[in-house]
């Protein structure tokens, strides 16, 4: 003999609720899982989005003279600008080409410091 459990799923939901009591609004039972989608969203997404757009907004104003920190650790200043690399100055007559994306962080822009330092 073979039993199949989807013979016997109607009894199992039968007895699982009362004969009196109506049934659950299948509505509440989602409830928790947007609550915890809504939470995913806010926390996780969100932040990685926002983060992702100053990044891309990072790369797109870099110029010629910046100063700048790789993802790799590399200091260096940009001396050449590229469609999608830079040319990296790390040393007196030591220049690497990288891709823009692996630039980090800014430290110095060329045109900011050089207004900054002719007004003090």
């Amino acid at each position: 003999m073979v039993f199949s459990a989807t013979a016997f799923l109607p009894l199992l939901l039968d007895a699982a609720t009362p004969a009196g009591a109506p049934a659950p609004n299948p509505l509440t039972q989602f409830v928790p899982l947007i609550f915890i989608g809504l939470i995913f969203y806010f926390l996780l997404i969100r932040p990685q989005q926002k983060q992702r757009k100053e990044q891309q907004k990072l790369i797109e104003s870099i110029k010629t003279g910046d100063k700048v920190v790789t993802s790799s650790g590399i200091y260096g200043m940009i001396s050449n600008v590229k469609e999608r690399t830079v040319l990296l100055k790390v040393a007196d007559n030591v220049k690497i080409e990288i891709d823009k994306a692996a630039v980090a962080t800014v430290l110095d822009r060329s045109s900011e410091g050089s207004s900054e330092e002719s007004s003090s």
